[in-house]
């Protein structure tokens, strides 16, 4: 998924590339999520300002498991980003800096993000001459996994007393009143308008 600046004429260059299953599961490795079938990744190179615009989509299909319910999930995640892909030449409008200067440079600058600002996020940096698409196309899929995988939208999760999943029946135990002291300390509060 390598693409040299000379490939991306005036009208831009399309391309339809895909991200391998070992490819794409090496990358998810240790995440809690297992994909199911190669990435088919379409898109949309454009020459802006010296550098290249990246508009891609693909959709992500992956398993894991409920955080509810803990059950079996499968989701399908669709995914489109856009980034501008900058040359190391023209990276922050000056040569290619060492560490020491980098840290010089952004104290004082406003907000940063360790080794970027924060107005960079939608930046990657690239030689110049060749577009490695394989790495960013392997980020975008880890970024779009969810925090908090449900099996569905309405899951309703286990009882937090027996344990029985509250999606296949319901359970037999009776509500908990809270009595801790600061489910008191609570009751007590007075709310003011």
């Amino acid at each position: 998924m390598r693409v040299k600046i000379e490939e991306i004429k005036d009208q831009g260059l399309q391309l339809k590339e895909s991200l391998s299953l070992e490819q794409l599961r090496a990358a998810l490795e240790g995440s809690g999520f297992q994909a199911t079938e190669p990435l088919a990744v379409s898109a949309d190179l454009r020459k802006v300002s010296g550098g290249v615009l990246l508009k891609a989509q693909f959709t992500e299909r992956v398993d894991t498991q409920c955080k509810r319910c803990l059950t079996d999930a499968t989701l399908t995640l669709p995914v489109s980003f856009t980034l501008n892909l900058v040359p190391q030449s023209l990276a922050r409008g000056e040569d290619v800096l060492d560490e020491d200067e980098v840290e010089e440079k952004d104290r004082g600058h406003g907000e940063s993000g360790g080794s970027f600002s924060i107005n960079d996020t939608d930046e990657e940096v690239f030689d110049g001459k060749v577009i490695d698409l394989e790495p960013i196309v392997r980020e975008q899929a880890i970024l779009a996994l969810p925090m908090n995988a449900l099996c569905r939208e309405d899951c309703k999760g286990l009882c937090a007393q027996c344990g029985q999943n509250l999606n296949e029946k319901a359970c037999a135990c009776e509500a908990k009143s809270e009595d801790s002291p600061l489910a008191r300390q609570l009751k007590k509060l007075k709310i003011q308008s």
